[in-house]
C-alpha cells in the first residue's frame, strides 16, 4: 500500500512542476514580443452536422457565422482560458453537432 501511496504522490508532484515550467514558459514568452509568441489565432470555416432520418447526417456551413477564429497557447496544458495549439489544430475541423427537439405543445 506504500508503494502505491507513494507512486502517486510522485506522480502528483511530476505532474505539478511540468504544469509550472510550462506556466513560466508560457509567461515569459507573452512579454517579450518576438517571433516565438505562445499565442496563435487559428481561423476556419462553421460546418454544423443536423441530423436526418435513417441515421443520416447532412453537413452545412454556419450561415449566420461561417468563420470562427480561435485563438490558441503554444503550450503543453491550457492557460489564460486558451486550449493548447496542439489540440485545437487537431480538433478545429470537427463538424459541430446539432440537436434537434421535437416541439411539444402544453395544454
Amino acid at each position: 500500500m506504500a508503494i502505491v501511496k507513494g507512486t502517486v504522490i510522485s506522480a502528483a508532484l511530476v505532474c505539478a512542476l511540468a504544469y509550472a515550467v510550462d506556466s513560466i514558459s508560457v509567461r515569459v514568452r507573452s512579454r517579450h514580443p518576438t517571433a516565438t509568441s505562445p499565442y496563435e489565432t487559428v481561423t476556419t470555416t462553421r460546418v454544423l452536422a443536423i441530423p436526418e432520418k435513417n441515421n443520416k447526417v447532412e453537413y452545412q456551413i454556419d450561415a449566420q457565422n461561417p468563420e470562427q477564429t480561435v485563438t490558441c497557447v503554444h503550450a503543453l496544458f491550457p492557460h489564460d482560458a486558451h486550449a493548447p495549439c496542439w489540440y485545437l489544430k487537431g480538433n478545429i475541423d470537427r463538424p459541430i453537432p446539432m440537436l434537434i427537439l421535437p416541439i411539444t405543445q402544453l395544454d
